[in-house]
């Protein structure tokens, strides 16, 4: 599986697009900003989306969903749980001074143990709520390393807010504690903000994993 991380919008988030190396299929995640930029990287290295995956609805990750979504005529999935957050993008964007970013409808809902797969990869859903009520992350448990995209539930060095609307710290503990700590400590983990890292590198050195007992 070949990895871009595209680093987009004000608030420097990621954009991933992630592809399959002998089909060329491929899936964009969080389509967060600069949807020209996140298209002509899809079509400079000839891949063909087959749908767009939502982490989670924060404005900061779906601000380009609706551009890249019809450019490429392809089906955008999330969990059902973000859709309250999705529907106020307004007020999100109010607190920002932001304009309202146009929206798409969602033609998939994902849960977890659901399967995402393009070309001859299989990306296993699991549900990491906290920063957001239906945040989701994508495990490729069979590669060597395995990896992971977290969106905004861990990062290098720290965690998601739980400070913003929908959010919950208890929900969030739970996630670092029952499924983050849980996983193998070599996967690779791209995260929503910032550089990749590895779990491993984050149980040594996270300040709010280190505490936890896995």
């Amino acid at each position: 599986m070949q990895v871009r991380m595209i680093t987009v919008g004000m608030f420097q988030s990621n954009c991933f697009i992630a592809s399959c190396d002998e089909t060329g299929e491929a899936i964009i995640i969080d389509a967060g900003d600069d949807g020209d930029s996140i298209l002509k990287f899809v079509r400079d290295q000839k891949l063909r989306v087959t749908m767009i995956v939502n982490t989670h609805a924060h404005i900061d990750h779906v601000s380009a969903l609706a551009e890249v979504a019809s450019a490429l005529s392809v089906p955008v999935v999330m969990h059902k749980n973000e859709m309250p957050i999705y529907e106020n993008l307004a007020q999100h964007a109010m607190m920002f001074g932001l304009a309202t970013p146009a929206s798409v409808s969602i033609d998939r809902f994902v849960a977890d143990g659901d399967v995402i797969t393009f070309g001859r990869l299989s990306g296993h859903v699991i549900e990491t709520p906290g920063h957001s009520p239906g945040g989701i992350s994508l495990a490729f448990k069979d590669l060597t390393p395995p990896r992971i995209f977290v969106g905004d539930v861990l990062f290098h060095g720290s965690i998601g807010r739980t400070d913003l609307p929908g959010a919950n710290h208890q929900q969030m503990v739970a996630t670092l504690e029952n499924v983050i700590m849980k996983l193998p400590e070599d996967m690779v983990v791209y995260a929503g903000h910032g550089p990749e890292t590895t779990i491993g590198i984050e149980k040594l050195t996270n300040p709010f994993l280190v505490d936890l007992t896995p």
